[in-house]
């Protein structure tokens, strides 16, 4: 089968385009015929490296972790799914080698779900991990009707489906991003807030009381240089790392929780019926065949990405 793969790590020259062998079917796996393959920030952290520490990884390693396409075959074991029904999933496995850059990927049936049906599967692939870990995150931020939330990195794959989903849950959402996304983040429901400027001070002057959350997707340093917008008693959660809470944060009843995103299949049907049901929107960004997945991630890395863009199998 063709796949984008490399075979040490390095830059996106690394990339090139294989024919490897077909993944073999688990008892409880799926098999699909690719459409298109999400892509996301931890795609070029894979490629270089960076990920070593989290999991096993072997050559020659197929990149992706999101995947829409055409069931093909069923594992014997498999209850959920038949061949022809249309799918997207979050296929994180326990090592890094079969990515979702391929004409074929197999899949644990529980981290799958039926396709949107209002939109193409091009777009569908660009839903399971970034909307699955916003969902996530909105969950642990624990957020009640009116009140108010900071999302750093708004305008990004996550941000954008974190601030419609705080949005449902009828929360007020400040979003930092670039000058150049502010319509972007009003589009999405947002008020835009200027990550290159003092962002304590824009969120001051929206809600002199501040915050009652905080949505980390950019580090501990734009973490630390917003907390002080943090009401007594708010949350800050993080898709990174640990949020830095420290002895003084303590005091004032602050907590931070660190989510790591699981592919959770029945999430995933959650969040698509809340795409065909019109309340979550796609943003696709832009799209790059399989054959230009190095050019892809030379724009996936460089940043200025709104939302999400996807590779066409």
């Amino acid at each position: 089968m063709r796949a984008a793969a490399i075979e040490e790590f390095g830059g996106p020259e690394r990339i090139k385009v294989m024919d490897l062998p077909k993944p073999v079917l688990g008892p409880d796996h799926i098999l699909i015929r690719t459409a298109a393959a999400g892509m996301n920030p931890v795609d070029w952290k894979v490629r270089e490296g960076r990920q070593m520490s989290r999991y096993p990884h072997h050559f020659p390693l197929i990149l992706g972790w999101d995947v829409a396409g055409v069931v093909e075959e069923v594992g014997d074991a498999v209850t959920s799914f038949q061949p022809g029904d249309r799918v997207a999933a979050y296929a994180r496995k326990s090592c890094v080698e079969w990515g979702t850059y391929a004409e074929w990927v197999t899949v644990a049936e529980e981290a799958a779900a039926i396709a949107p049906t209002s939109v193409d599967l091009v777009h569908a692939a660009a839903l399971p991990l970034a909307a699955l870990t916003a969902l996530q995150t909105v969950d642990a931020l624990g957020i009640q009707h009116d009140q108010r939330v900071l999302v750093h990195g708004a305008s990004g794959g996550v941000g954008s489906y974190i601030v419609q989903l705080l949005k449902e849950r009828g929360a007020e959402v400040l979003g930092t991003g670039s000058p150049s996304g502010r319509d972007f983040l009003r589009s999405l429901g947002a008020i835009p807030i200027d990550r290159h400027g003092d962002v304590a001070e824009q969120v001051r002057a929206v809600v002199p009381e501040g915050v009652d959350a905080i949505a980390d997707l950019a580090g501990p340093d734009v973490v630390k240089a917003s907390i002080e917008v943090l009401k007594d008693g708010g949350r800050v959660v993080s898709i990174l790392k640990p949020p830095p809470i420290g002895d003084e944060e303590k005091k004032k009843g602050i907590a931070g929780r660190y989510v790591f995103v699981r592919p959770y299949g029945h999430q995933l049907k959650e969040l698509v019926k809340r795409v065909d049901a019109g309340i979550l929107t796609i943003h696709l960004d832009r799209t790059y065949p399989l054959e230009e997945a190095a050019e892809a991630h030379k724009a996936l890395q460089a940043g200025g990405i709104r939302a999400k863009i996807a590779l066409v199998v």
